[in-house]
């Protein structure tokens, strides 16, 4: 069983998505992300299944949560620094977990 200090662990910041690109080398349909997560922490990378809900377009400037400690992920040719976290839909594509109020700063710490 995981235990409240586990969880404490996890860095989970908000970051707004400053860019997005379709990530073709990738296995699975996905975009690379650049992330800011604020003045302490600045832009982040990560690579994200996010296509079936999200276009690319439209990602920009967008809030998302993120796990920004744990170490980096290479996925293909890229490296993935940051978890982009999310949620299924009902056939198990991934639904971005965001804040629901656009005043959440980016570098936000989630308590």
């Amino acid at each position: 069983m995981t235990t409240i200090i586990d969880f404490e662990k996890l860095d989970i910041r908000v970051g707004q998505i400053v860019s997005a690109e379709n990530f073709p080398e990738a296995r699975k349909p996905a975009y690379k992300l650049i992330i800011d997560f604020g003045a302490d922490i600045g832009l982040k990378k990560s690579s994200a299944q996010i296509t079936k809900h999200y276009q690319v377009e439209e990602l920009s400037g967008k809030l998302i949560l993120g796990i920004i400690n744990l170490p980096p992920r290479q996925i293909g040719p890229f490296i993935s620094e940051v978890l982009t976290l999310g949620v299924p839909d009902e056939n198990g594509e991934v639904i971005l977990i965001t804040p629901d109020i656009a005043s959440a700063r980016p570098g936000g710490k989630l308590y």
